[in-house]
């Protein structure tokens, strides 16, 4: 099953994907699709639904983040080997992670906003694990069996912030539409093995990452059950995973980082694709709520 919330921003509908591709509208059955609806239980219950009687979206909707109010993004750093090394950085011993704030999310084809004083703006194409029964401890032989399903995520990242202004990974990575998410959430009985994804990244329409998650450092599992055993993981959540080579800072002689005007174009298998335009930073391009 692949779920999403399609509409304009802030008025997102819930939905599932059919068999030809197209939007139908799960209003009836569900009001949103919320940390609630993707709980195992609530996940199996959706699944008895005729999908195929509900009504198709009109038109071309935009997508939204296909999980609303996600509680917390954990991210796994330096889980490629080859990314680590064009990183000038060793691989690690145990897994790295850090969070991205719940507020840099956006949706898949939302442009994405140069932050004021950015001047190292980066891509990672990643796979997403989205979280659907409660993760504390949990063994690494049954951490995917608490996966509620698996989105496509853009983790993008301003290098200047994250490695140049203290050791605090976090100042790069959660600027406002820095989580491109979606377009939709895979199920995870319909998606099967995470570790057998290709993976690519264009920006500007030249290929820039190619990868497969099969050569992930720490695999799905692994890095689930090591987190949970600092953090506890709750239905809603998301962890993302990782990227492969081929970002900007790792280009050499010279590395290549984003301006306003560039488009990123990437991709999961099973996953579906994205598509953003990098814009500049303006107060007005944001919702602020008093």
């Amino acid at each position: 099953m692949k779920l999403c919330r399609y509409g304009p921003k802030g008025q997102e509908k819930p939905g599932v994907i059919d068999a030809d591709g197209r939007i139908r509208d799960l209003s009836s059955v569900v009001g949103d699709i919320t940390a609630n609806e993707v709980r195992l239980s609530q996940l199996a219950k959706l699944k008895t639904a005729d999908l195929n009687a509900l009504p198709v979206a009109e038109g071309q909707p935009r997508y939204g983040v296909p999980v609303a109010n996600i509680g917390k993004i954990i991210a796994v750093g330096l889980n490629y080997a080859d990314h680590a090394a064009e990183s000038n950085l060793p691989v690690p011993p145990e897994p790295i992670y850090f969070t991205k704030a719940t507020s840099s999310l956006s949706g898949p084809n939302d442009d994405v906003m140069k932050p004021r004083d950015a001047t190292k703006m980066d891509w990672e194409v990643e796979l997403g694990v989205i979280i659907g029964k409660t993760c504390r401890y949990v063994d690494e032989k049954d951490a995917l069996s608490h996966v509620a399903g698996y989105v496509l995520v853009n983790d993008v990242s301003e290098r200047a912030f994250q490695k140049e202004r203290g050791s605090q990974w976090v100042k790069g990575k959660g600027c406002d539409t820095f989580c491109p998410t979606g377009p939709w959430l895979v199920t995870a009985d319909e998606l099967g093995d995470p570790q057998a994804l290709d993976m690519f990244l264009d920006v500007n329409g030249q290929r820039m990452q190619t990868g497969n998650t099969r050569t992930m450092i720490f695999p799905v599992a692994e890095a689930l059950a090591y987190i949970s055993r600092f953090v506890t993981l709750q239905p809603g959540d998301m962890v993302i995973t990782g990227t492969p080579p081929g970002v900007g800072e790792g280009k050499k002689p010279n590395p290549i980082y984003l301006n306003a005007g560039d488009t990123m174009h990437l991709g999961v298998s099973k996953l579906g694709e994205q598509r953003q335009t990098v814009i500049p930073f303006s107060l007005h391009g944001l919702e602020i709520i008093e």
